[in-house]
């Protein structure tokens, strides 16, 4: 008889992920002899309170920065502010060695942005609503 139970669940527990990330960590760092993971934030602050409305957010490991999330409320956008977070966000990267970035965009967020700032597209994926895609992109930095 097994001595584990595996369970399904739409909860985000912290305390359920540690586990697994700390397993994981431990096995790439034996592997690799690298221990680089570094999370990477650049934020975008109310000037008076200084309450966090917006950013980019991501990580750099094993050489690689990945651009996981980024908002900029609507009165902040086309106002090159996404140019200003990008741009800091990858020389952050570079002054951590890495050689390349990686992230994930939605066909109808902001590939052309992207694409303007000099990263490519390498995959995409289907998704729904039909008619949209999951586009993967990456830079050499």
């Amino acid at each position: 008889m097994a001595n584990y139970v595996v369970s399904v669940s739409d909860q985000a527990v912290a305390a359920n992920f540690f586990p697994v990330e700390q397993g994981l960590n431990a096995f790439n760092d034996e592997i690799t002899g690298i221990n680089d993971r570094k999370p990477l934030s650049v934020l975008v602050k109310d000037a008076k309170t200084s309450e966090v409305i917006g950013g980019m957010i991501g990580r750099t490991s094993l050489g690689l920065l990945f651009i996981d999330l980024v908002y900029l409320p609507e009165v902040l956008r086309g106002q090159r502010l996404g140019e200003t977070l990008l741009r800091q966000f990858e020389a952050e990267g570079r002054k951590r060695g890495c050689i390349s970035g990686f992230l994930y965009t939605i066909s109808f967020q902001a590939p052309e942005f992207y694409k303007k700032n000099g990263w490519e597209e390498f995959g995409r994926i289907d998704c729904l609503p039909e008619g949209t895609s999951r586009i993967f992109m990456r830079k050499q930095l």
